[in-house]
């Protein structure tokens, strides 16, 4: 890849650019409308069959919930067992769990329980500090600061301040675990830290984090797939299991790019 022989930063920014021109490519149903369109355009009876028949497998393979359930629990990071008798300093938080509405407001999202969990684990007494880690990973953001906004969700609900810590400038997994490590330092909080986030994107996190030297345990949240028993009905196509899979192909990607690139 090009932009690696570029230095550090041109090389990060060049990367975060590419990720969000190039995101149609994360979802299946990409690829299907791509086949039906050559298939309604190709002069050759054969050829026009044959694109049709690609376009209903690759439709039904990414429709299937069987499938992304067995990918789910191959992928999908094991929780670690936490020392009952520990008060861990620091739950690092990742965003993504909150998105900018109107007026420049936010709203939580679907991925709401890294919020819940985290805040779980502050007031059980699991950990004495919540750290949330977000900016805005927008191509052409607005003042719009996830993290901003989220401390004072936590503030309404009695979070006191001094156990909460805000980084507000990271646009990604990469920049959570770079700015996330200079904060605890800053603040004198020792590893190892509670890591928060999707399961789906745990396996790239922890990478990432080990990475950059950040000693963190897995604490995955907000699954997606791959926690019930499998059954007939998960043969039957489901749109649901169509939209999911774009999630689990853009980590599978990011985790190949992070390890290389580092």
């Amino acid at each position: 890849m090009f932009y690696l022989l570029l230095p550090k930063t041109q090389a990060f920014n060049m990367y975060f650019i590419l990720s969000k021109v190039l995101s149609f490519l994360l979802y299946p149903l990409s690829y299907v409308f791509v086949l039906l369109l050559i298939a309604i355009f190709s002069k050759n009876v054969r050829n026009k069959k044959r694109y049709l028949l690609w376009s209903v497998g690759v439709l039904y393979f990414f429709s299937n919930p069987l499938l992304l359930n067995l990918v789910a629990k191959a992928w999908d990071v094991a929780p670690n067992k936490l020392n009952a008798s520990k008060t861990y300093s620091a739950a690092i938080i990742l965003g993504g769990f909150s998105s900018e509405a109107k007026k420049g407001e936010g709203v939580f999202n679907t991925a709401s329980d890294r919020f819940i969990q985290g805040v779980l684990l502050q007031r059980t007494g699991r950990v004495k500090d919540i750290l949330i880690s977000g900016g805005n990973g927008n191509l052409l953001p607005s003042a719009f600061r996830e993290a901003d906004w989220v401390k004072l969700q936590l503030e309404a609900i009695k979070v006191p301040d001094s156990c909460i810590l805000i980084e507000a400038n990271s646009r990604n997994t990469m920049e959570n675990a770079t700015f996330s490590k200079t904060l605890l330092l800053k603040h004198g909080r020792p590893g190892p830290y509670i890591l928060v986030t999707s399961a789906f994107h745990m396996r790239r996190s922890m990478m990432i984090f080990k990475k950059k030297g950040v000693d963190v345990i897995a604490y995955p949240c907000n699954y997606l797939a791959g926690t019930g028993d499998f059954s007939l009905w998960d043969l039957q196509p489901s749109a649901d299991a169509l939209s999911k899979w774009s999630v689990y192909i853009k980590e599978g990607i990011g985790y190949v790019v992070n390890s290389i690139s580092g």
